[in-house]
């Protein structure tokens, strides 16, 4: 659980558990600083003794962080959220709401912004920043309005030629009595089957929690990336310890068994890149951190809307026919050309290896429009 600490002056960080032997020396650090400030004393030395220290040990730490850790730094309440980027990041901000058929639901925001020289439509789980603004948002656990509301609003974004921008961070799906009474599975459903069917680029990035189902109802995308310290799978850790061993104390063996984190993600096939964070996690630099998240949209939507729509599409479909391939190659050796799904770019099928023998090239700097067209390839159904 993270602990309040003080940052440098009057500014409140949380800290959680691993980043303690960090904080003792930040907390070392500004006290030398305010000393100084407040004395003729010369402290320079001593200072930058402690700033060298500092910056060693917090990349020492973060080099080496276990999944769990980054389950941690995932859900760090200062961590940047959907409405962090719409700050920071959009211009001429216009919020879209309701789903025509229940309600607003506040976990789930769509709006139309200015991206750099594109207009889009995002769409993104919200989780509040605030205790009042997060149970206002159910913490990001969207009900089935919040779902319709997220593809009626990308429909519209089809018919305007608009690229869609999904920003996934959510525990999951809400599963209460009345989320289910009206639908939440359908919903859920739904969304996955249509976003298949959406003539405009879809990019999405997972950049906190990204929860089972809550996070797929979003996440058919031509471009799928996470962020560093993000996670995305199909149960939380506590979640999945429960039903192995009864008990939520195991988490910790789970995240590691449930690969959730960005890099074997990547690795596997299951994302197309990994967005770098800022040492010490994107919340020490919100900033530097939606900055970073800004530049590689709008490269993937730069490459995106030069390509075809009706090849985008082939793409999207056969990016997500190849997961299950994946899947099936690494289990039982076969290689994707028995089963009629063709490789996506870039990744090697050899039969029979392992997982550490399988090429799963991370962020491939080859674009879809290097790949020769494909004349004779029809539209898969979803």
């Amino acid at each position: 659980m993270a602990t309040k600490k003080k940052k440098s002056g009057s500014e409140v960080l949380s800290t959680l558990p691993f980043e303690r032997p960090i904080e003792d020396v930040r907390n070392r650090l500004s006290e030398l600083e305010e000393l100084s400030a407040r004395t003729s004393q010369d402290l320079s030395e001593e200072i930058t003794f402690y700033q060298e220290r500092l910056k060693r040990m917090t990349d020492e730490v973060y080099a080496n962080l276990s999944s769990w850790n980054r389950v941690q730094v995932a859900r760090h309440p200062e961590r940047p959220v959907v409405t962090t980027f719409i700050d920071m990041c959009c211009e001429d901000w216009v919020e879209l709401h309701g789903d025509r058929l229940y309600g607003d639901d506040r976990a789930i925001v769509t709006g139309f912004a200015t991206l750099g020289h594109h207009r889009v439509l995002l769409v993104g789980h919200r989780k509040g920043r605030d205790t009042k603004e997060r149970m206002a948002c159910n913490f990001g656990s969207a009900h089935p309005e919040g779902y319709r509301k997220a593809l009626l609003k990308m429909q519209l974004a089809a018919r305007m030629g608009l690229p869609v921008v999904c920003l996934i961070n959510t525990p999951g799906a809400y599963p209460g009595v009345g989320a289910e009474e009206r639908g939440q599975a359908r919903a859920i459903a739904d969304n996955i089957h249509e976003m298949f069917g959406i003539k405009v680029p879809i990019v999405a990035v997972v950049i906190g929690e990204g929860g089972s189902g809550g996070a797929l109802g979003i996440a058919i995308a031509d471009k799928v990336g996470m962020m560093e310290n993000a996670w995305y799978s199909v149960i939380s850790p506590e979640g999945c310890a429960s039903i192995l061993w009864h008990s939520a104390e195991g988490r910790e063996e789970a995240a590691e068994a449930l690969k959730l984190t960005a890099e074997p993600m990547c690795r596997l096939g299951l994302i197309d890149e990994i967005v770098p964070e800022p040492v010490g996690g994107a919340h020490r630099d919100p900033e530097a951190a939606m900055t970073i998240l800004k530049e590689k949209i709008m490269a993937w939507l730069d490459e995106l809307v030069a390509v075809p729509i009706e090849r985008v599409m082939d793409d999207r479909h056969r990016k997500f026919r190849l997961i299950a391939s994946s899947a099936a190659t690494l289990e039982t050796g076969m290689n994707p050309a028995q089963t009629g799904l063709e490789p996506r770019l870039g990744v090697d099928f050899v039969a029979g290896s392992d997982l550490d023998q399988q090429r799963f090239p991370g962020n491939s700097e080859k674009s879809l429009a290097d790949e020769p067209p494909s004349g004779s390839s029809s539209t898969p159904g979803a």
